[in-house]
């Protein structure tokens, strides 16, 4: 019996994903390989990697302008590419597990990044960055956001007014971007 395009439907998001996953490692390669690579060389490979992913976006919008049955298989992919060409997230691992859809590792990439912070391996700025991102991303998600992950968007709020706004009653909302 035919599979009335559910097999078909498979095979293409499971095809989008790999394309995604491809991009996002090409762009974790492109970070961990930085201080191999000259500045002009290292901006031109990232360039053209994001000009990837918003052709990669364009492809997507077509798709789901013309099939509403893949949107909401294909939605949190396409919230992932939106997020990563606007470089809400600018951790290639955060946009990774961002569009996997994994609190799980987002949690324990904090849990890291306070490890390496304490034993002085990374930056108190560069702790607060990418911890603001994996914050984030776990708002994105829905997911609740614990009293100490809470007040770290608080205390950087400089550094996440792009994503979230206070209320008039001081809760923290989400802010209406098209991430």
């Amino acid at each position: 019996m035919a599979s009335r395009g559910v097999d078909e439907t498979a095979r293409m998001k499971a095809s989008i994903e790999k394309q995604l996953n491809r991009l996002l490692v090409q762009l974790e390669d492109l970070e961990e390989f930085r201080g191999e690579l000259d500045d002009d060389e290292y901006e031109e490979t990232k360039a053209e990697t994001m000009e990837q992913l918003r052709e990669f976006e364009a492809s997507l919008e077509a798709l789901t302008a013309g099939d509403m049955t893949l949107v909401s298989d294909l939605n949190s992919v396409q919230l992932a590419i939106q997020g990563a060409i606007r470089e809400a997230f600018r951790t290639p691992d955060v946009i990774k597990m961002f569009a996997k859809r994994e609190p799980g590792a987002l949690r324990a990439k904090l849990a890291s990044l306070r490890e390496d912070r304490k034993l002085g391996r990374i930056s108190e700025a560069s702790f607060a960055s990418v911890s603001v991102e994996c914050i984030l991303a776990l708002q994105k998600m829905g997911e609740p956001l614990s009293a100490p992950e809470q007040e770290m968007l608080s205390v950087h709020h400089e550094n996440s007014a792009s994503f979230v706004k206070q209320t008039g009653d001081g809760r923290v909302a989400r802010d209406k971007l098209r991430l």
